[in-house]
């Protein structure tokens, strides 16, 4: 598999925008024809702190993600190769022992937060969207998330959203939908876009 047949995708947008409601449409939609990489997946391993000073580390900042390693991985799945995709233990909030083996397609997603706000992963894009969603939704979104899934109490998102991810979201997120190509309101929800990305992603595939 060469590097001109190869379509990368990159999808931003603030927590709880809808950037992963998006992307399970699209893998629903064309299953293993399309690879995704999380940037999620690629925190930082903090082997040498206690489960109490990890919970205090700031993942919402560009350095809490080793985005060195998903670009190496990104390359390396351009070139047609496997890649040994970590996996991210949000329970004891550190990288897990195990790896997820990726393998190349001719469409590769790649999510996250900040993914636009490193210029070398932004070069590896053909296509650039960042999800546009109200605060206020996002932060519902987040809120009910965190509390359901990942078992966190309602005091300690609210006051992480507003110390961390707010201020983070404010400096690095908003500004880097500047280098998106497009603009989609409500990411997966917005089933106009989503049906464009579809066609695109069609005509590749």
């Amino acid at each position: 598999m060469s590097n001109n047949n190869i379509l990368v995708i990159g999808i931003a947008g603030g927590t709880g925008s809808g950037k992963s409601t998006l992307t399970k449409q699209l893998v629903n939609h064309f299953g293993d024809q399309i690879t995704v990489l999380k940037h999620d997946d690629y925190y930082k391993a903090h082997d040498e702190m206690t489960y109490e000073e990890r919970t205090h580390l700031n993942y919402d900042h560009p350095n809490a993600f080793d985005t060195d390693l998903m670009l190496q991985h990104l390359r390396q799945l351009k070139k047609g190769e496997p890649i040994n995709c970590p996996i991210y233990d949000y329970t004891v909030h550190n990288r897990s022992r195990n790896f997820q083996v990726i393998y190349p397609t001719n469409v590769i997603i790649v999510e996250g937060i900040l993914i636009f706000e490193n210029k070398e992963l932004c070069k590896e894009m053909d296509i650039k969207i960042f999800v546009d969603t109200d605060a206020d939704i996002r932060f519902i979104r987040r809120l009910v998330r965190d509390v359901s899934d990942r078992g966190r109490t309602l005091e300690s998102v609210i006051e992480q959203y507003t110390t961390i991810v707010k201020p983070m979201h404010e400096q690095f997120v908003e500004p880097s939908k500047k280098y998106a190509d497009i603009i989609v309101p409500e990411g997966g929800y917005n089933h106009v876009a989503l049906n464009m990305i579809i066609e695109k992603i069609r005509s590749i595939i």
